[in-house]
């Protein structure tokens, strides 16, 4: 790999995009739009080397993430912004895999009329109250990226979809519908970066996404309002379990492995207010797993009930703490157990985890310690998040931290036990 090669081509994108930044372009028809941007640099690596998975690139060198790029910010809005369109187009470089590449990170148009508003496109929604912590919020994560050390909002995958706003004094209501054939999956830390439990470790991989049918149209229903200063929400959802699940083709002589969507429907409730110095949040999701509702096909997650407590206040000046208890009861534990095949690790009834962020801020709010944590009582796992980050300017920061992952082998955080990683990233924006 020619380094001055990647380092020439990353500054020559940069200098062009800052170049082109703007904020006011006036656009044909009286629109008028703006161009702007961030390059970020982003590393990652093991502290024991010698336990890196072998790969091209970086990657035979302990590196996760290895990552440059940049994002173009481009908007523009009608004379009367009734109807506006964003892009977030990305150029980046892989250095663990050695490739070059292209994203859409966001693309979409709004309309507006009075109380609607619609947008249509590739978008990032968000849902719930928890902190990295998703009942309700049932749209596409990448858990790959935020295990690796990427900045927190790459958790988050863009969906192809048409969401509808309604606003009311008496309830509001989103509607989103994603069409079928545009499902997005969850992005799973891979079997080439990560290290992790393989039940089929030697079948080659066959991915089989639902099929573009009406009957595989996604949606999603939020109704909300305000309620005696507490923010009700309910929801619903239609469409498939986005982790996935795996299959082989012939139970008894299996030449390759299947990874699957199962479908799902969702039906859950969440409400949030502030009161005794802090912000409360609670939240409660039903998960019917419509492909296996007796619990006894092994390879399709159980239905389960899922519930999460949240607190968020001020400890001191510029200093501020959050505590989450959440929880998975999986139903039908008895036929889980029953059909779940000789040498496969086995989960437990009720999977818990209690989460705490502490973050403070010093030298004028420029620098940031922050450590979050995840502990689960029942597994006896944990993951924990520390991050030192600080801003040169208003458009430089750089941020150093660590993803520590502990418990025994088969608890989800000890299966990753072997990749802690340290990582860096500088971003300047545009």
């Amino acid at each position: 790999m020619d380094f001055r090669r990647l380092a020439g081509t990353t500054a020559l994108v940069a200098v062009t995009v800052c170049c082109a930044s703007a904020d006011d372009i006036k656009l044909p028809g009286d629109w008028r739009g703006s161009i702007h941007g961030f390059g970020l640099v982003n590393y990652s690596v093991r502290p024991d080397l010698e336990a890196s998975p072998q790969g091209d690139g970086l990657g035979e060198y302990g590196f996760l993430l290895a990552d440059q790029r940049v994002q173009l910010k481009l908007e523009a809005h009608s004379p009367k912004g009734a109807v506006s369109l964003l892009a977030k187009p990305e150029f980046f470089y892989d250095a663990v895999d050695e490739e070059f590449g292209a994203d859409l990170r966001e693309g979409y148009l709004d309309f507006s009329h009075k109380a609607w508003d619609m947008r249509v496109g590739r978008q990032i929604l968000t849902w719930g109250v928890g902190d990295l912590v998703f009942i309700n919020d049932v749209f596409p994560k990448d858990y790959a990226a935020f295990f690796s050390g990427r900045p927190i909002e790459y958790l988050k995958l863009g969906v192809d979809a048409v969401d509808v706003n309604f606003q009311s004094d008496t309830l509001s209501a989103e509607l989103v519908v994603i069409p079928a054939g545009l499902f997005t999956p969850d992005s799973l830390p891979s079997r080439s970066r990560f290290f992790q439990f393989d039940p089929f470790p030697t079948l080659p991989r066959e991915t089989d996404k639902p099929a573009a049918t009406v009957e595989n149209v996604e949606t999603a229903l939020r109704l909300y309002r305000t309620v005696a200063d507490t923010e009700l929400s309910l929801y619903a959802y239609h469409g498939f379990w986005r982790s996935g699940a795996f299959k082989t083709d012939d139970p008894t002589a299996p030449t390759r492995a299947i990874k699957f969507f199962p479908d799902l429907a969702v039906f859950g409730a969440s409400a949030r207010r502030s009161g005794l110095g802090g912000v409360w949040g609670a939240e409660v999701g039903y998960y019917d797993s419509l492909g296996d509702r007796r619990g006894t096909d092994p390879t399709i997650e159980n239905s389960q009930f899922r519930f999460l407590v949240t607190c968020q206040r001020q400890l001191a000046q510029d200093f501020t703490g959050s505590l989450e208890y959440y929880g998975e009861w999986m139903q039908d534990y008895a036929a889980y157990r029953r059909s779940l095949p000789s040498g496969f690790p086995s989960r437990t009834e009720l999977r818990d985890l209690i989460g705490l962020r502490l973050t403070k801020l010093l030298r004028y709010q420029t620098l940031k310690l922050s450590l979050f944590t995840f502990y689960s009582p029942q597994a006896r796992d944990c993951f924990l998040n520390p991050e030192i980050s600080y801003n040169f300017t208003d458009r430089l920061w750089a941020a150093l931290g660590g993803n520590i992952f502990g418990g025994l082998g088969d608890s989800f955080f000890g299966r990753l036990g072997r990749d802690d990683n340290v990582y860096v990233a500088v971003r300047y924006s545009f």
